[in-house]
């Protein structure tokens, strides 16, 4: 559903409107930088992803033939940002571990520092383990309560597809996150 006054907007910016387009960069922002930053978790990466998305929004705008929801086109740019994003500092982290340190960071907290965490770091923990299509549905589906036709319409994928990345990121997180149920026994 539509926000109130954005296919007004939308018809304001094709028309080349320069304050309509900042009306609705600033109605989906906060959103479009949330969803980066759920992908990547890193600031300066959300930020530049959701900067970056509406760089091509305003490219495209007038092409934008509202055959779908423009949170959900919007969605669909941002998320395929990040996963490039994402995409990209992986190999460049592969590099470096292959060409300098063996030893980079990645593992995981002793257990005094995961007890201190509270279970929302956990979970953000767990869900930046996931490969990065898991990361994506499960963050769209539950975080964001897309539909799995909305998740498969911006990931350009099937429904079964979606499905699929879901029950096995799911299934991650739920063996991940284990030692958190045991806690409270």
């Amino acid at each position: 559903m539509a926000l109130p006054g954005e296919e007004s907007l939308i018809d304001r910016c094709t028309r080349g409107d320069a304050s309509a387009f900042r009306e609705l960069v600033e109605m989906h922002m906060r959103r479009a930088y949330d969803l980066a930053y759920s992908i990547l978790g890193n600031h300066h990466d959300a930020d530049d992803v959701a900067q970056e998305a509406f760089v091509r929004v305003h490219r495209s705008l007038s092409g934008f033939r509202a055959e779908s929801e423009f949170t959900t086109w919007l969605h669909r740019i941002v998320t395929n940002l990040a996963l490039d994003r994402s995409r990209q500092r992986k190999r460049e982290i592969a590099r470096t571990v292959f060409l300098d340190d063996p030893f980079v960071d990645g593992t995981m907290k002793s257990a005094e520092e995961m007890i201190s965490m509270d279970v929302s770091q956990h979970v953000e923990r767990a869900l930046h383990t996931l490969p990065t299509m898991q990361r994506a549905v499960v963050i769209l589906r539950h975080m964001d309560g897309l539909s799995t036709k909305q998740v498969s319409d911006i990931l350009r994928c099937s429904e079964g597809t979606v499905k699929t990345h879901l029950h096995r990121g799911l299934k991650k997180m739920h063996g991940l996150l284990k030692y958190l149920r045991e806690e409270e026994r």
